[in-house]
């Protein structure tokens, strides 16, 4: 038996603002959506190449709540979602311009993103 990682799932407050959020910061495209039919809910399935599907290596997926108002509690926001980036440099520079990046350790070469919602996403060089 063979297990592959496929998607992490977020829950987001606001889907439009989360989905530029990612385009923007990360460069994920929508791959797949689900729509509930009495649009109580929405699910994107986000990936770094439009079109792949699961050939992606792992999904992100958004999942928006139509009743939901408050915000989620993170508890201490210790899990978060690592990417690897072939420029760190210029993904730092372009973090940093966008004001996002929460959590430097220069150390160990990494730092940290927070989406709109105060998830965590850990970026690190391809090594």
């Amino acid at each position: 038996m063979k297990f592959k990682a496929y998607h992490s799932c977020i829950t987001v407050l606001n889907l439009d603002k989360s989905l530029k959020f990612y385009e923007e910061a990360l460069g994920l495209k929508v791959i797949r959506t689900i729509e509930a039919p009495d649009g109580s809910f929405s699910i994107v399935f986000l990936g770094a190449q439009e079109g792949q599907g699961t050939q992606e290596p792992m999904l992100l997926e958004l999942t928006w709540y139509r009743d939901r108002k408050e915000p989620y509690n993170l508890g201490d926001n210790e899990s978060h979602i690592g990417f690897q980036v072939d420029d760190y440099e210029a993904a730092y520079s372009k973090h940093k311009e966008m004001g996002i990046i929460c959590f430097e350790n220069q150390d160990l070469g990494i730092y940290f993103i927070a989406d709109p919602d105060g998830y965590w996403m850990e970026v690190v060089p391809t090594r």
